[in-house]
Formats: C-alpha cells, structure tokens, sequence
C-alpha cells in the first residue's frame, strides 16, 4: 500500500467506526479525522467532501455485507439451509456488542432527499432482494419473487426489533417465520396459488438515465 492508500484505509476504518456508531451527520469531519490520526488535507485529497466519504463508508459496508454473507452461506449443503442460513448471519450479528442496527437505515433516516447514503444504501437493497430471489429460486419456491419479498421484509423487521428492543433473541424467530414461509412456498400445491392478489413482491429492478 502506498502512504495514501494506507491514509484512505485509516479515514475509512475512522468513519466506519463512528458513523455507524453515532451517525454519519451527527459525527463531525474533524472527529473522524482525528480518530484517523491524518491532516484535514488528507481527508479532502482522498475523498474531496464529507459527503464522499459517507458514500465511501456505505459502499464498504455493503461490500463486507456481501462477503460476510457469501463466507456463511458457503457453509450450508443445500438451498433450504442457505436461504435460511442469512437469518442464521443476523442471529449471529445481533448478538454482538457492537451491533447498532442497520447503517443504510440508520444513514438515510439521517440524509436529506438525494443526499449522499441514497445510492449506495439503494444499491444494498437491491442485493439483499437479489439475493433473496436467487436463493428462493434455487430452494424451488413456486414464486421466488413473491418469497424474495416477503423475506426481505422480514430481513428488515428483524434488524429494527433486535436494535430497539435490544433483543438479539428475534434472530431465531425470524428463522423460525422465514422457514414457515419458505415451507408455504415449496409446498406441492403452492405452483398453483393465485398470486396475483398479494400485497408485496421484489420491486422491478432500477434503472438510472
């Protein structure tokens, strides 16, 4: 790594740590470039603004979200267990010490409309629904998007109980429903259910101009 690779790492692991912790607009620029231990004119030179930085930090987030996942799901032998295994990562997330709920919701329920934790904390919610349809698909639900819907809505339910109620505990249940769902899903008869009455489904995919 060179002198400011290293700089831009220590910015990042400063801004992970209190952003998540506190918020990204309650902590100021000059905290996180204090934790980091650099010049203010660092921080500009690898990130130009504070808002760059928030970007930065949630892109990093998501990023590990994705190989912290990916690393536990690879421990599972079959698709059921793998689709259930991602409530198996939050059971084990919401137990630790640390755990501040999540940083997209925690980011954009902060920022102002198109502010800088919109895009990357929408790019999050597309792989977390992407990924919940892929895994559906391969368990053989009769309408993966369907399930993909309804899993992430419960994702999200589960994350919010867990940091107001501090209750880590609601990771099991929320396995326990996503099982009962997924059950619902796989059954014989689910092929031929009317779906077309539901009240939530994956959102189409955005597009960007």
């Amino acid at each position: 790594m060179t002198r400011s690779d290293q700089a831009r790492e220590r910015l990042l692991s400063a801004a992970n740590d209190l952003f998540y912790a506190e918020g990204v607009h309650t902590v100021g620029i000059d905290r996180v470039i204090e934790h980091a231990g650099v010049a203010k004119a660092t921080l500009y030179s690898a990130f130009g603004s504070k808002d760059e930085l928030i970007q930065a930090y949630l892109t990093r987030r998501h990023q590990v979200w994705q190989e912290q996942v990916a690393e536990k799901l690879a421990t599972y032998a079959t698709p059921r267990d793998r689709l259930l295994g991602v409530f198996d990562w939050l059971v084990e997330r919401f137990a630790l010490p640390e755990f501040h709920g999540c940083a997209f919701m925690n980011a954009t329920a902060e920022d102002r409309p198109g502010g800088p934790a919109q895009e990357p904390s929408e790019a999050y919610r597309d792989s977390v629904r992407s990924l919940f349809r892929e895994l559906a698909q391969a368990a053989g639900a009769a309408d993966p998007g369907h399930l993909a819907g309804q899993l992430a809505l419960l994702y999200d339910g589960a994350t919010v109980a867990a940091r107001m109620d501090r209750n880590p505990a609601v990771g099991s249940t929320a396995r326990e429903i996503a099982a009962t769902l997924l059950d619902a899903a796989t059954a014989p008869n689910a092929a031929g259910a009317d779906h077309s009455k539901r009240a939530y489904s994956t959102p189409a995919r955005r597009t960007r101009p």
